[in-house]
């Protein structure tokens, strides 16, 4: 299949979805800021169709090929299953009904895409800010076109894992007006010399408006130092835990999508508990 335009397009039907069970599949799409296509997955929650009058929330989630059930992709043979959580949990009316959107890796050229640096160490690096143009000019706006989102900030998350949650720390602190809510499970920290602690060291006081959600296992000895600095330098910043910010370290967990997908209805509830006209993320939160 020839790949097609996402930022380009006027009409929903230059872009067809495959469906496959409660998912919509857009493979293939091409986008100007990025020579790789990228596969596009949608999971709208059942009552999107219940109550057509109503927008939703939306979450965005990196490497798409590994995160849902009903459209298993993942080279590895596990996903994380947040399409059947994420029912589980409206249904139990623990968060609010939510549209997912799924945005496939480009394969050998992830590492230059999900990271905002080059790293001379591994001689790769440094696509992050295109990858984020595709995604807040080119696939967003398709998404709020062609969907009934909630568009702004505070109805809008991010989410990734390993180098996907390094990309999403640095797209939320750099398209403040796009995203207000992030996960960060298990990120990347020790990339170029953890320099995406020192650029939020650099930056200005917190946003009191972005929550994050950030984890990592006991058993990813790479990664827990990392992640244990870039949680000091969130409560320097200003961030509070149980308030804008949850930390949580899995105990034994290692760093694999099993795991993520473990802490996958943990960072939803936290942040997008079910709306009663007050909540807000993270309010309530015990988890």
């Amino acid at each position: 299949m020839t790949g097609v335009h996402a930022g380009l397009l006027d009409d929903a039907s230059a872009l067809e979805p495959r469906r496959v069970g409660s998912l919509e599949h857009y493979p293939q799409v091409r986008s100007r800021f990025l020579g790789q296509t990228h596969d596009l997955v949608v999971c709208v929650p059942p009552e999107y169709h219940l109550e057509p009058g109503r927008r939703f929330p939306v979450l965005y989630l990196h490497d798409g090929q590994n995160v849902f059930d009903d459209l298993p992709m993942s080279p590895f043979g596990v996903q994380w299953g947040v399409d059947t959580t994420t029912r589980a949990l409206i249904h139990a009316g623990i968060v609010e009904p939510i549209i997912l959107v799924a945005i496939g890796n480009a394969g050998r050229d992830r590492i230059d895409e999900y990271t905002p640096t080059r790293d001379n160490s591994h001689d790769a690096g440094g696509m992050a800010d295109r990858y984020g143009q595709m995604l807040v000019y080119e696939i967003k706006p398709f998404i709020d076109r062609h969907y009934r989102t909630r568009r702004s900030a505070r109805d809008t998350g991010l989410a990734g894992s390993s180098l996907g949650g390094l990309l999403t720390l640095h797209l939320g602190l750099t398209h403040p007006a796009i995203f207000g809510k992030l996960a960060l499970l298990s990120p990347s920290v020790w990339w170029d010399d953890r320099w995406i602690v020192r650029q939020l060291n650099a930056s200005d006081a917190r946003r009191p408006d972005l929550a994050i959600w950030l984890d990592v296992g006991t058993g990813e000895k790479r990664m827990l130092k990392g992640t244990q600095l870039l949680h000091r330098m969130l409560l320097r910043k200003g961030w509070q835990d149980g308030i804008d910010l949850h930390y949580m370290e899995a105990d034994g967990a290692l760093h694999d999508e099993r795991a993520w997908g473990h802490r996958t209805g943990l960072f939803l509830r936290f942040l997008f508990p079910a709306y009663n006209g007050r909540t807000v993320a993270g309010e309530g939160f015990s988890g």
